[in-house]
């Protein structure tokens, strides 16, 4: 019975340390990263069709950006297993809105579909 107890005490831990993100969490780790230039963590939290535009203009948009983001959520729609996140940074004037989805459990930024509208 001790080993069992062990065991389970083990497996909730591992559980709890891999904790899921939220979209708002996941939509800031995206700006920051693209930002930062911390590529790997940008590949992570987007689809390999967002990952690959975020690349192709992240030398034109990160140029003059540093500093902290100020990321502020202005709205947030959810349903199921589709997001939308309306948000703010110190890096642009007008307010961004990504589409997450997720994939294996994890909220990942997506590309709009063509001719698709956003909810804001």
């Amino acid at each position: 019975m001790k080993k069992f107890s062990t065991y389970l005490v083990l497996l909730v831990f591992i559980a709890c340390a891999d904790k899921q993100l939220s979209h708002t969490e996941t939509a800031k780790i995206v700006v920051e990263s693209f930002y930062q230039k911390d590529n790997s963590k940008l590949k992570k939290y987007t689809t390999a069709e967002s990952y690959a535009s975020f690349i192709s203009i992240q030398d034109m948009m990160t140029a003059a950006e540093s500093g902290a983001s100020d990321f502020n959520i202005v709205q947030e729609i959810v349903d199921r297993d589709i997001a939308w996140v309306k948000f703010t940074t110190s890096y642009e004037e007008k307010p961004e809105t990504f589409k997450l989805v997720q994939e294996e459990g994890q909220w990942v930024v997506t590309e709009k579909g063509l001719r698709e509208k956003g909810p804001f």
